[in-house]
């Protein structure tokens, strides 16, 4: 199975990293504007799209956050994982070094991971210059705002 992986070195904190992929803040300032959270899953609202996508936070620390596929949208997700490992930089406390994974994709789905990978390197320049700026520059913008998770 193909699996996207994706390192950047992020000029921040962990702690401001982790905010990033844990709060609504975080994630409407570089991914979509419009984030809506019941329990443990996050729904991420996309212009065009008919319905949201379902991701399960299955783990949110200082170390690593993941999130399971939790819907059936968008159907060449089914059965997918995203992982976001952060440390620190040896040496370095205040840089974050980031490892993206997006796994778990199913037999015929790979001919559209190339495509998923180059809007992942994109959103992740995003996130990265959130988190070192705090500027907020949202990939998606949608006019459908949900509550904060």
């Amino acid at each position: 199975m193909p699996e996207i992986a994706l390192q950047l070195d992020i000029a921040a904190p962990r702690a401001v990293v982790l905010a990033a992929l844990t709060t609504h803040d975080g994630l409407t300032a570089w991914w979509t504007t419009a984030v809506d959270r019941e329990d443990d899953v996050l729904l991420f609202d996309f212009p065009d799209v008919p319905e949201p996508f379902r991701l399960r936070v299955e783990r949110a620390d200082q170390d690593r956050v993941v999130w399971a596929n939790a819907g059936a949208f968008p159907p060449h997700w089914a059965g997918t994982w995203i992982s976001w490992d952060l440390a620190e930089q040896p040496g370095e406390p205040e840089r974050t070094r980031l490892l993206f994974r997006h796994g778990g994709w199913q037999p015929g789905s790979e001919e559209g991971v190339p495509a998923v990978a180059g809007t992942w390197a994109e959103l992740l320049v995003r996130l990265k210059d959130y988190a070192q700026s705090g500027k907020v520059q949202p990939y998606f913008v949608t006019a459908r705002r949900h509550d904060a998770p």
